[in-house]
């Protein structure tokens, strides 16, 4: 991976966009394979998106001075480093295995929900860039990636990049 991003910058600068996962063994089962999934989803966007061909919806080139490095990591580094929290996120799996799908949940509105199945928490606005996606049960939190992928990726992410979206309103 850093070969590929050049060399990781640890120092705070290095502009993330984080996919939170919980540090329980469960989390790492279930739900890291999700969040590679995930990652390997945004970067074929980026790579679609921001490429030199690329164009906004308005037919002008896509411009991203340098793209958002999508990494996974777990809930106890993400909590315990403030600057990380107030990157783009997307947390997933369930409160009780992840804590940062905790935090966001009781702190950002449900975009959907499916009774007994999963919930997505996010901004619809997309001014607060950080979402949250779990479900009751493994296969729960898989389909909630499913949905978030389908109906909210691409206008978080192109407000993560500062891009318009597909309204026309800057992001």
């Amino acid at each position: 991976m850093a070969a590929q991003h050049g060399e990781l910058d640890v120092t705070g600068r290095q502009p993330l966009l984080l996919i939170v996962l919980g540090a329980h063994l469960r989390a790492e089962l279930a739900d890291r394979p999700l969040g590679y999934r995930l990652r390997d989803r945004i970067v074929q966007w980026q790579q679609d998106t921001l490429g030199p061909a690329s164009r906004t919806p308005a037919g002008r080139a896509a411009s991203v001075d340098e793209p958002l490095l999508a990494a996974v990591c777990t809930d106890l580094w993400y909590l315990n480093a403030p600057d990380l929290m107030a990157r783009p996120t997307i947390c997933l799996g369930r409160p009780e295995l992840n804590a940062a799908s905790a935090y966001w949940a009781n702190r950002l509105p449900t975009a959907l929900v499916i009774d007994e199945t999963l919930r997505i928490h996010l901004d619809p606005e997309f001014i607060n860039l950080q979402a949250c996606v779990w479900g009751r049960s493994d296969d729960g939190t898989a389909s909630g990636v499913d949905l978030f992928e389908k109906r909210y990726l691409e206008p978080f992410l192109r407000t993560a990049h500062g891009l318009p979206t597909e309204e026309g309103t800057e992001g």
